[in-house]
C-alpha cells in the first residue's frame, strides 16, 4: 500500500484483479431503468391511438398518423392534436343522409338501388406475362416498369 494512501478504503473501491460489484449493480439498474422508461414512454405515446381504437372512432386513422408524426418529428402539438381528436365524437352524417335519400327516392317513385356488392380491390400490382402462352421458358414477367 502506498504510504500516502489512507489506511481505511471505502467499500466501493475494489482491489486489482477483483470483480467490481458496484459497476455491475449500476449497469443492471441502468439497463432496467432505460427499458422501463422506454416502455412507459411508448405506452403513453400510443394513448390517443388506443383511445380512438377502443371507441371505434371514425377518425382513428388520422389519430394514428398524428401519433406517428409526433413520434418521428418530436413536435408535441401533433400528439396533443391526436389526443384531442381521439376524445371528440365526430357526428355520423352518412346514415341520416342515406335515409333522406331513400325517402326521397320512395316519394319520387324511383326504386331504390340495392347496396353495391363488395367489389374486389384489384388496384395492386398486376402480373403481366408476355409470350406465346405455350412454352413456359419463353415467358417473361413484366411488373409495370422496364
Amino acid at each position: 500500500m502506498h504510504p500516502a494512501a489512507p489506511h481505511h478504503l471505502p467499500a466501493f473501491i475494489t482491489a486489482p484483479g477483483e470483480t467490481d460489484v458496484l459497476m455491475w449493480i449500476v449497469g443492471i439498474f441502468l439497463l432496467v431503468a432505460i427499458l422501463t422508461f422506454g416502455n412507459i414512454y411508448l405506452h403513453l405515446h400510443t394513448l390517443p391511438e388506443r383511445m380512438a381504437h377502443r371507441g371505434h372512432k371514425l377518425q382513428f386513422e388520422i389519430v394514428a398518423v398524428l401519433g406517428l408524426l409526433a413520434l418521428f418529428t418530436h413536435i408535441h402539438i401533433f400528439w396533443v392534436a391526436g389526443l384531442l381528436l381521439a376524445m371528440v365524437d365526430l357526428p355520423d352524417f352518412g346514415s341520416p343522409l342515406r335515409r333522406i335519400a331513400g325517402s326521397v327516392e320512395k316519394m319520387a317513385g324511383v326504386t331504390p338501388e340495392e347496396e353495391p356488392a363488395v367489389v374486389p380491390d384489384d388496384t395492386g400490382p398486376r402480373r403481366v406475362v408476355a409470350g406465346d402462352g405455350k412454352s413456359p421458358a419463353t415467358k417473361s414477367e413484366v411488373h409495370g416498369h422496364a
